[in-house]
């Protein structure tokens, strides 16, 4: 038997075609098709507009640049999350400073958030694990408190306007989730979407910005900024260039080079054409292994529906009760020795060596270790088949068994 991979991307027939299309067009970096992706973003998640990007990451960095955060500040965010949405903080000059999460879901607590909070704090990166969305009518009413605005100690002009902390969506995870009917995107006031290739909507590497701010802000001028920023500061880029006798341009400030290809949104086009009914199908792994699932005494089936939110069925987070982390391990080798690839979302940021030399612990964040131990993520694609999600069932079935 073959081995059922964890979470390949969708390239077929019609995705090669469109990457063909772009490579025969004759313009394969940022042009066209990267401005209709971003129009469609924009009008999918019902945002006010969005950049796109060749990473969360970068996205990400050039958004704390931009709003002014640096030495001295502190930037809130889950210690349950992958790596990236600490280095950027760090990389900003800024210090992350890590709370714990929910003991309901995998997501930030608002309680945690609140006692984090002083006059350094210039953002939250609340991260929307697995795809269901954070608490944002929670984190969105707690940074306008009278008391918490009061405290904030803005130092750049975007965050005078603002006035108070900003608050970030990591949704590298949720693309398509929904909260009170609104899609992520629109849930809070910027949100960082990542299209790497084992995401829900892919376009290989890449990712998108997509802005949300109160009215007061110009997003028009916003997306001009961010056009520039990713181009090394440059206000031409090269589709622009191409115009008779337009090839003069300025650099108007030391910026970044994370632009978006044509390449990768013609992919990112046909997968969003035909969103939903990957989504559609994730839903129906989802419910297959919950139906699967619900009956053992040992499963801790995930929150992923309630009456307010839907996730974006990106991760089936399973956990097994009453294990340790060595007993996790080796469920998930047995898994494997059934030929079904599993995952762990994720190590936790204070068990990392990069984030330990710090002096974050671990100990520090009990319900982070307490999910992280006993979690193992089961393969949902949209061409996993019934008979493979039979399999993977059977498979985690045998290993917790087995132990």
């Amino acid at each position: 038997m073959s081995m059922i991979p964890f979470s390949p991307p969708r390239i077929d027939q019609k995705v090669i075609d469109e990457v063909t299309a772009a490579l025969q067009s004759g313009w394969i970096t940022t042009g066209p098709r990267t401005k209709l992706f971003e129009k469609k973003i924009t009008e999918y998640c019902g945002c006010k507009t969005t950049i796109a990007v060749n990473s969360w990451t970068m996205g990400m960095q050039v958004l704390l640049h931009y709003w002014g955060i640096g030495e001295g500040d502190e930037v809130i965010l889950p210690a349950y999350t992958y790596c990236a949405t600490a280095n950027v903080i760090i990389h900003a000059g800024a210090k992350p400073v890590m709370v714990d999460i929910n003991e309901e879901d995998f997501n930030i607590s608002v309680a945690a958030i609140r006692n984090a909070i002083t006059p350094r704090t210039k953002a939250i990166i609340a991260v929307d694990l697995a795809g269901f969305p954070c608490d944002y009518n929670l984190i969105n009413s707690l940074v306008k408190e009278t008391a918490i605005q009061a405290q904030f100690n803005p130092n750049s002009a975007v965050q005078k306007q603002l006035n108070r902390i900003l608050v970030i969506a990591d949704a590298a995870h949720s693309f398509g989730a929904k909260m009170f009917g609104k899609r992520s995107g629109s849930l809070t006031d910027v949100s960082t979407f990542s299209f790497h290739a084992v995401k829900n909507l892919t376009t290989a590497e890449g990712g998108a910005i997509c802005f949300n701010l109160p009215d007061g802000f110009n997003h028009d001028e916003i997306y001009s900024k961010f056009c520039t920023l990713i181009l090394h500061g440059q206000n031409k880029d090269a589709l622009a260039k191409t115009q008779k006798g337009n090839w003069r341009y300025d650099v108007e400030e030391p910026g970044f080079k994370c632009n978006m290809t044509d390449l990768q949104a013609a992919i990112g086009l046909v997968e969003l054409e035909r969103y939903q009914e990957n989504l559609d199908r994730r839903k129906e792994i989802f419910k297959q292994y919950d139906a699967a699932f619900s009956s053992e005494k040992w499963a801790i089936i995930p929150m992923h529906t309630t009456d307010i939110k839907v996730t974006s069925y990106h991760l089936y987070q399973l956990r097994i009760d009453g294990i340790n982390e060595s007993q996790r391990d080796r469920i998930m080798q047995a898994i494997f020795d059934q030929d079904v690839s599993v995952n762990v979302h994720f190590l936790p940021l204070p068990t990392l060596t990069a984030y330990k030399k710090r002096g974050y612990k671990i100990e520090d964040y009990p319900e982070t270790w307490n999910k992280y131990q006993n979690e193992i993520s089961l393969p949902v694609y949209f061409n996993l088949t019934d008979t493979q999600v039979k399999m993977v069932i059977e498979a985690v079935k045998n290993a917790v068994n087995g132990i």
